[in-house]
């Protein structure tokens, strides 16, 4: 009997996987499918692209990627689900950069963060559900769910206040505050413990950005509310950052977003544009509670619902949305708490602040290079700078870079010690339209994908390119294996799986990610891996290997007539080494002037 349930048990969990797969996928190669389109005679066109406009192939990423994260997470995977997560919310930020989507778009698109969601919060069971850049949305529909039905209290009746003084946010408790305390007490217990985990981090910062614009320090509770103190926050309304920015809020405070920065990311700069913002809004309604429900809804529908309700005391709007109701009590319930932890049962949270230098890097450099000068590793940067989007800082023009405190001199010293070629990597190319030329051909020809191109060009529509249109090209640079000293093995290595491991944790030792391991040994999903069995790691991010014979690093600059094949010849290296040390992937096309790098064995 015992064996019976459970084997009912597995199957049971077997049906919900296979069933989250098929509503994840279905409908996807319908969203995939070429839109047709009718000829036009004035413009001479390359060829169709096969798709109509983009948004049809980020959903479709962004399903398939979801679909390997409930994968991962049924074989226990933890760290991969978190990759797969931070990938998937990539996708739909981008897909809120390509404008207003048509009624089938947004439903399909809507269907798919309900599913996501509801996954995330009801089946995913490795994950801490309070680092994923969804979590904090998903906290929020928990609580809106726990404060219903509303309460309302007219004229500020069954208030307790609990700080009043001038240039502060007003703090009272009333039953719907006591509500919001009681859920953190309990069911949002382990998420209150990671955003107060962040606040000696951040706090320091913020509140110093609030005093210079003549602000409530009290503020900062509302980008716990919003975000948990989460720079790399994502909501279901395309929100991004500690202070939920959308795009257009973001670009009218000056907030940019391109193919190399999100500055909705950037503590510091999108604390900067929430203080105008949040100021404005005090100016607009002179009521602190109404400025927070107009950042949450937008100041049009509060001011619709205090002409339809004839007051303008926020606890009396009882038309507004049930979250922007539950915005203000939960953000008086997070500083209540906070500013006495232990009276409610927890810590009072330690931590070190948010310190760091600034250095300037003139052109688009290797965050494994930058890293390896900071003495740092390439995670600990990308914390340092969560508004990078890629794995390089961005081209156009110098760029400050944050380290650090303490770490200035180390870099400017290491890497004023470098030269050009070994600091900065050329990051794209350009390519002329030809005619037959369609986006797929092109990104097979540079080893990208087809969103990348299109990501990079701002092109919203595939469905022709123009003869004699330029295309930038985003290229691999250096790859990071420039920053390994001499004497380190720019390779794969033999891995011998220990008791205890997962192809997640393998991967965040060595700098790779789970899918790539799978793919090097031809591992598909449901294959399990076994204490003694070997694997090869790819080593990235400037993980060192010990090296078994000495290499040398030489930088080849490619000549025209030349070909990759010739090149590994003429150097007696594999091409498939070449192709890996330079990020060549899909094409061995090079083209002149394109520096690669080549490790030569001594004697």
């Amino acid at each position: 009997m015992i064996y019976l349930k459970q084997y009912f048990n597995i199957g049971r969990h077997l049906l919900w996987f296979l069933l989250v797969i098929s509503t994840v996928l279905q409908g996807q190669a319908e969203s995939a499918k070429p839109a047709g389109g009718s000829q036009t005679n004035d413009v001479e066109y390359a060829a169709s692209s096969g798709m109509e406009d983009r948004f049809p192939l980020i959903l479709s990423d962004a399903k398939s990627f979801f679909s390997e994260a409930v994968i991962a997470d049924h074989h226990g995977d933890s760290l991969e689900v978190l990759y797969l997560l931070d990938k998937i919310v990539e996708l739909l930020t981008e897909a809120e950069q390509l404008g207003e989507m048509s009624e089938d778009d947004r439903a399909e698109f809507n269907r798919f963060e309900e599913t996501m969601i509801h996954t995330y919060q009801n089946n995913l069971i490795t994950v801490d559900r309070t680092v994923a850049p969804i979590a904090t949305a998903s906290l929020k529909e928990e609580l809106s769910r726990y404060l219903e039905p509303i309460e309302i209290e007219i004229n500020g009746s069954s208030f307790k206040v609990i700080d009043d003084r001038e240039g502060h946010m007003p703090l009272v408790m009333n039953s719907r505050v006591e509500r919001a305390i009681k859920f953190f007490e309990t069911e949002g217990r382990q998420s209150f413990e990671r955003w107060l985990s962040r606040f000696p981090y951040y706090a320091p910062v913020i509140t110093k950005v609030m005093k210079e614009h003549e602000l409530p320090e009290e503020l900062i509770y509302h980008a716990m509310v919003e975000s948990g103190l989460n720079p790399r926050a994502y909501s279901r309304a395309h929100a991004v950052g500690m202070w939920q920015f959308i795009s257009s809020t973001a670009k009218l405070y000056g907030l940019n977003r391109t193919w190399w920065i999100d500055e909705r990311r950037d503590p510091i700069r999108a604390t900067e544009a929430a203080a105008k913002y949040l100021k404005d809004l005090y100016i607009e309604f002179d009521d602190w509670y109404l400025a927070l429900a107009a950042y949450n809804a937008g100041a049009g529908r509060i001011n619709r619902a205090i002409r339809l309700h004839q007051s303008s005391d926020f606890w009396s709007l009882s038309s507004l949305p049930r979250e922007t109701r539950n915005h203000v009590p939960t953000v008086l319930a997070t500083a209540i708490i906070s500013r006495s932890p232990e009276e409610y049962g927890f810590e009072v949270p330690k931590g070190t602040p948010f310190e760091y230098d600034e250095v300037t890097v003139e052109k688009s450099a290797d965050l494994a290079v930058l890293a390896k000068c900071a003495g740092i590793k390439v995670d600990e940067l990308r914390a340092f700078n969560p508004e990078l989007r890629q794995h390089a800082t961005p081209p156009e023009k110098p760029y400050t870079l944050k380290i650090p405190s303490g770490k200035e001199e180390m870099f400017l010293v290491a890497f004023g010690a470098l030269n050009d070629e070994q600091r900065f990597a050329p990051q794209y190319m350009v390519h002329v339209v030809q005619r037959g030329n369609n986006l797929s051909w092109i990104a097979k020809k540079y080893g990208v994908s087809m969103h990348q191109i299109a990501s990079f060009n701002k092109i919203k529509n595939f469905h022709r390119l123009r003869i004699g249109q330029k295309l930038t090209i985003p290229i691999p640079g250096v790859p990071s294996t420039t920053a390994l000293a001499s004497g380190t093995v720019p390779n794969t290595l033999n891995y011998a799986v220990r008791k205890g491991d997962t192809l997640g944790h393998i991967a965040m030792r060595y700098g790779s990610t789970a899918r790539r391991i799978r793919q090097l040994n031809g591992l598909s999903y449901g294959v399990y891996i076994f204490p003694g069995q070997k694997l090869k790691v790819p080593v990235r991010e400037g993980k060192e290997v010990a090296a078994t014979s000495k290499y040398v690093k030489e930088v080849y600059t490619v000549k025209t007539g030349d070909t990759l094949s010739h090149i590994a010849e003429r150097y007696r290296v594999g091409m498939s080494k070449l192709r890996q040390w330079n990020s060549i992937r899909n094409s061995d096309f090079i083209v002149p002037g394109q520096r690669l790098v080549i490790y030569v064995r001594q004697g």
